[in-house]
């Protein structure tokens, strides 16, 4: 009886804690941007080049941004990547996909001949649920990193890249 009390308490300790750490893990979306946004847009491109690539560049606008904040990373389309910066009035998130690349694999029966082929890349999850027309933007403030949500993006035409 005395043994069944212990795994009782152990499994309910056990469970206790995987609770409150999955609530640390969640990240929490500010309900208000720190800045304000002309308007968010993507565009494909695809490289001119058979196997040079293609993928698509999300433009974030700033037009007004009174707190300083430097954004650092976009989420968007099931993929994240961070943020270049012009002027600090145009942030832009650069995203290759998988269309239009190279793909040399080396099949032989000869297991050392296969040395070099490249690893597929699994995708990650993101910790966010977003439409195809919503991203989340992360910013570091007061030592903390942020996010908050975009969710009107707009589709601008496709671009060939010579």
């Amino acid at each position: 009886m005395k043994a069944f009390k212990n795994i009782v308490s152990l499994l309910l300790m056990v469970f206790i804690i995987l609770t409150f750490s999955q609530c640390v893990s969640t990240q929490k979306i500010q309900n208000t941007a720190p800045v304000t946004f002309g308007d968010v847009y993507y565009q494909e491109w695809i490289s001119v080049v058979e196997g040079e690539g293609s993928g698509f560049n999300i433009f974030i606008p700033v037009i007004s941004n009174v707190n300083n904040i430097k954004l650092d990373s976009v989420y968007f389309k099931g993929k994240q990547t961070k943020l270049e910066s012009r002027n600090g009035t145009l942030f832009i998130g650069r995203f290759i996909t998988e269309a239009n690349q190279k793909h040399d694999i080396i099949m032989s029966s000869d297991r050392l001949a296969e040395y070099g082929n490249k690893v597929p890349k699994l995708p990650k999850k993101l910790p966010f649920d977003l439409k195809n027309t919503e991203c989340v933007v992360s910013y570091q403030h007061a030592n903390k990193i942020k996010y908050f949500k975009i969710e009107t993006i707009s589709k601008k035409e496709t671009k060939p890249l010579r």
